[in-house]
Parts: structure tokens; sequence; C-alpha cells
């Protein structure tokens, strides 16, 4: 499938981020490749996803060694999913942080001014999307395809550039 550049499809993707807001983070770790749940704070005006991190995990000493990486965001009872390839680097600005930091961040950190918090800066370069029409119209649309020998239209998938 070819990226495209069209900005709504490209604004879809953003908001389709900022419905679902938790993505499974995907970092190379030297061979193998780690995924780990977070809490994405999207700002598609700025062009970045961020997320709060502790500088006592692993995945900052793996963005280090490689910054690519892969968000994937997943609502699976509404069928829509987002997969986003990007590249991410990681900050101490104390600003961000303090603007960030919510009831989300409160499970890991009492405060904003833990010094163990840090900004992780993912800037995305394409995503891909599946938005379709929910689970029990797309069970049906599969349902009647399989009888009818066609393909079912389950909804919009698009790779974009972002």
């Amino acid at each position: 499938m070819a990226v495209n550049t069209n900005q709504g499809d490209a604004q879809h993707a953003w908001d389709l981020m900022k419905t679902i807001t938790f993505a499974m983070l995907a970092t190379r770790d030297g061979e193998k490749i780690r995924s780990r749940p977070m809490a994405a704070y999207i700002r598609p005006d700025e062009g970045l996803i961020y997320f709060l991190t502790d500088v006592r995990r692993h995945k900052d000493d793996e963005i280090a060694q490689d910054h690519h990486v892969n968000l994937g965001f997943a609502d699976a009872s509404a069928q829509k999913y987002v997969s986003v390839s990007g590249y991410a680097a990681i900050s101490n600005d104390r600003g961000k942080i303090k603007e960030l930091f919510g009831t989300a961040a409160k499970a890991w950190w009492d405060s904003p001014d833990d010094p163990n918090i840090r900004i992780l800066k993912v800037t995305p370069e394409e995503a891909e999307y599946w938005d379709s029409p929910g689970t029990l119209v797309s069970y049906v649309k599969m349902a009647v395809a399989a009888a009818t020998g066609t393909r079912p239209d389950l909804g919009d998938n698009r790779k974009v550039a972002i």
C-alpha cells in the first residue's frame, strides 16, 4: 500500500490516536523488540506524540541505542487501530513534564517534580490506520461476503505520511 499525503487522512489518523489515548510503544533492545503500554499525549498541532517515562526504566537506554520506534493504538471494541512509525527522543524538559502531568501520571509518580520523570517525544513519520464500522457490522459483512463469494468492505484502511 502506497503512502498518501492527503491531509484529511492524516488528520483522521491523529483523531483516532487522540480517541484511543493509550499506545503500545515498541523499541529495540539489541535483536529483540519490546513493547509496553503507555499513556499518549497526542499533539497534532506540534506534529508530536508525548509520553511520560521514568529514567530508571530500560526503554530510555533502548531509545538511546536506536531511536526508531513503533506505536500501536488499538480500540478493539470499536475496531479502530493505528500503527505509527517514527523516531523518539528523551528530554528532561521540566515545563513540558508539568504541562503533561495528570491523573495517569499520578499512578507512577507523586508529583511532576519527581527527578526521575522524563519526556519521551515521538516524531511520527507515517501511520497506517484501520477504521471499521464496528465488530457486529464487520462480522455481518464477512458472513455476507463468505456466502456470496465477494470481499467485505470493512471500513477505511490508509497509510499516511504525518
